[in-house]
């Protein structure tokens, strides 16, 4: 990256490990895949061992979210949780700063008539995605395909939101600061593609309580106000990395009868399908997050 293009301010000492940091990112998006894969299991279980606290957290998620399963099955599952998380580090290097190109011959599409048929539509599109390793890489798989716009959310730091404005403006049509509604529902309306990941506690002010595997969780209702205020089609996707390490973005059938009208029925909905997409590869999911934090008055912390 050329000096003329960043600020001058950009070269203060003040962000010289920020520099470092992107630079070893850097290096990491042009390893071969086979060592991105070796490293990333290595450095995943590196932060299996050192991170306690986001390793508490995941233990408890597993608990809560699988209890069907023997301890020594939970705390596998905790291990490959890790470990695909570790990979997908360095998949997000590769999303950041590698052409997207090169992943088309190791992609695989499925159920794309889904996705054809909601644009055809002209309603425009909001693709229900869920919180998985591989989701950065998500992004750059689908601009193969799509002219997609996306939520994010602005970093504290100048440089990194600077560095990564740049990223996601070679893969997405256009992003979308969240707290800008009015800008999603005119992208929406115009018949445009919107990745919404809608699985995160986002606090008690923007969120029903619905079940979530089983436990109540607080999701948020912007979803059903989307639809409703759209008329866009709800469409579920999962982006998942496959046993011979290629990428499959799989399509589901749009949300039937939504929005209801009622805000639990449709975030029970959402959280039921984005369920069963999360149970098809459980290991490839973030379960670092606290997913359940917020809790229904009277309720004990989970955490």
């Amino acid at each position: 990256m050329a000096r003329k293009n960043y600020p001058s301010s950009f070269w203060h000492p003040v962000f010289w490990p920020t520099w470092l940091g992107f630079a070893i990112i850097w290096l990491c998006a042009y390893l071969p895949w086979s060592v991105k894969y070796k490293l990333g299991a290595w450095v995943g279980l590196l932060i299996c061992r050192f991170a306690k606290s986001r390793r508490k957290i995941t233990e408890r998620n597993i608990e809560l979210c699988f209890p069907e399963l023997s301890p020594q099955a939970q705390q596998q599952l905790v291990r490959d949780v890790f470990i695909q998380n570790g990979i997908g580090l360095f998949e997000t290097a590769t999303a950041w700063f590698r052409p997207a190109s090169i992943l088309r011959n190791i992609t695989v599409v499925k159920n794309g008539h889904y996705m054809q048929d909601a644009i055809d539509s002209g309603k425009g599109v909001i693709i229900l995605g869920t919180h998985v390793s591989t989701l950065d890489l998500a992004g750059a798989v689908s601009s193969l395909f799509y002219d997609i716009d996306i939520f994010y959310r602005k970093h504290n730091n100048p440089l990194f939101e600077h560095i990564m404005t740049r990223c996601r403006e070679k893969i997405y049509r256009d992003t979308i600061d969240k707290k800008d509604l009015k800008k999603a529902i005119r992208t929406l309306r115009k018949g445009n593609i919107l990745w919404y990941t809608p699985d995160q506690d986002f606090g008690p002010k923007v969120s029903i309580f619905a079940p979530f595997f089983g436990v109540e969780a607080a999701t948020v209702s912007i979803t059903s106000r989307l639809a409703k205020m759209t008329g866009s089609v709800p469409l579920p996707v999962s982006i998942s990395r496959t046993p011979d390490n290629k990428y499959q973005l799989e399509f589901f059938p749009p949300l039937e009868n939504y929005p209801t009208g009622d805000d639990l029925a449709d975030a029970t909905q959402v959280n039921e399908v984005l369920e069963k997409i999360i149970r098809l590869h459980p290991d490839q999911y973030m379960w670092m997050h606290r997913r359940f934090k917020t809790r229904p008055e009277g309720e004990p912390n989970l955490y």
